[in-house]
C-alpha cells in the first residue's frame, strides 16, 4: 500500500505570513505542510490561501488533535471534518501522532505519552484503521517526543511501531529530533533506535528544532519547533538518508516563526544531503 505520494525533495511548514513571499518566490521547495486543525472550517482567508498554494505545490496534512491513542472511540465529528478537508485538497500525504490529546469532552492541548503494551497496541490499531477507513487513503504514523516512560511497557517503541504498521498497512512518519529528544531524556543511544526503526515503513521524515535545559540529574530537551535544527540531529538525518536513499523531508519550524528565508536556509540544508546522497548513489 502506498503511503505517501511526495516527492523525494524537503518541504516546509506553510506559515500565513510567508504566503505573500511563496507566491513570488522561485524556490526548490518539493511540497508543503498544513495542520489540519486549522483548516477545519468552511472557508475564510486560510482556506483561499491553501487553495491558490494547492496549485504550485504537493501537499502533506498533518492531524494533531485526533486523539490516536486515547482509551475512547475516535471523535466522529472530527474524523467527518477530516475526511471533508482530504477530499478537498487532496492532499500527497496525510500523517498524525502516536499519542493522546483528549478525555471523554476535555481536549488537553498537547501530544502526550503512552504505556506500549498489548492493550495499547489493540486500541492504536482500530484506530487508525477506522481513520483509514473514514478518509479513504492510508496515513502516516509519526513517533513522539516523550519526556516519561511507563513501567507497565512491554514493548519497545520501535517494536511498537512496527507491529503498528504490519497490522494496519499505514506508513510510519519518522521525527529524527523526536528521536534525539527522546533518547536524551531517556538516556538512550538515537543511533541504536534507528537501528531498530522499520525503515521500510517510512514515507517521510520529520526534522526540528528543541530547547535544552540542564538538570540535576541530566539534560533535559523540549520538543519546541522554534529553533533551527541541531547538529547532531543534522548527523543523524544524513546517516539515515545514506541508508534509505533520498525520502520526502520536512522542516518544522511552529513557534517564534523566522522570515521565509530562514525556513528556506534549512531547506537547503536538507536538500544539500539528498543530493549528496543522489549523487553516492549514482556513482
Amino acid at each position: 500500500m502506498l503511503q505517501t505520494r511526495l516527492p523525494d525533495a524537503v518541504g516546509i511548514g506553510f506559515k500565513r505570513a510567508h504566503f505573500d513571499a511563496l507566491r513570488t518566490t522561485k524556490n526548490t521547495l518539493g511540497f508543503l505542510e498544513v495542520h489540519a486543525e486549522n483548516y477545519m472550517g468552511a472557508g475564510g482567508p486560510s482556506h483561499a490561501q491553501l487553495a491558490a498554494l494547492r496549485t504550485d505545490y504537493a501537499l502533506s496534512i498533518h492531524g494533531v488533535g485526533l486523539s490516536i491513542g486515547g482509551a475512547g472511540p475516535l471523535d466522529a465529528v472530527h474524523l467527518k471534518r477530516l475526511a471533508a478537508l482530504c477530499d478537498r485538497y487532496q492532499p500527497e500525504s496525510f500523517s498524525e501522532h502516536l499519542a493522546w490529546s483528549s478525555h471523554d469532552n476535555a481536549f488537553l492541548n498537547d501530544l502526550l505519552p503512552l504505556p506500549y503494551d498489548d492493550e495499547t497496541l489493540s486500541t492504536v490499531c482500530d484506530h487508525i484503521d477506522c481513520l483509514q477507513d473514514v478518509i479513504a487513503r492510508p496515513m502516516l504514523l509519526e513517533n513522539p517526543s516523550t519526556y516519561v516512560t511507563f513501567e507497565t511497557s512491554t514493548l519497545a517503541e520501535t517494536d511498537f511501531l512496527t507491529a503498528v504498521a504490519k497490522r494496519t498497512g499505514c506508513g510510519l512518519l519518522l521525527d529524527i529530533n523526536n528521536v534525539f529528544v527522546s533518547c536524551t531524556n531517556h538516556r538512550a543511544d538515537p543511533r541504536a533506535y534507528l537501528a531498530d526503526f522499520p525503515l521500510h515503513a517510512m514515507g517521510e521524515i520529520h526534522l526540528g528544532g528543541h530547547d535544552a535545559e540542564d538538570l540535576p540529574s541530566g539534560p533535559l530537551l523540549i520538543d519546541s519547533h522554534g529553533t533551527p535544527v541541531a547538529d547532531p540531529v543534522w548527523a543523524l538525518y544524513a546517516e539515515t538518508i545514506a541508508h534509505t536513499g533520498p525520502r520526502p523531508t520536512l522542516i518544522e519550524w511552529d513557534t517564534d516563526v523566522p522570515d521565509l528565508s530562514v525556513l528556506l536556509a534549512e531547506a537547503d540544508c536538507a536538500a544539500g544531503i539528498l543530493d549528496g546522497v543522489r549523487h553516492a548513489l549514482a556513482s
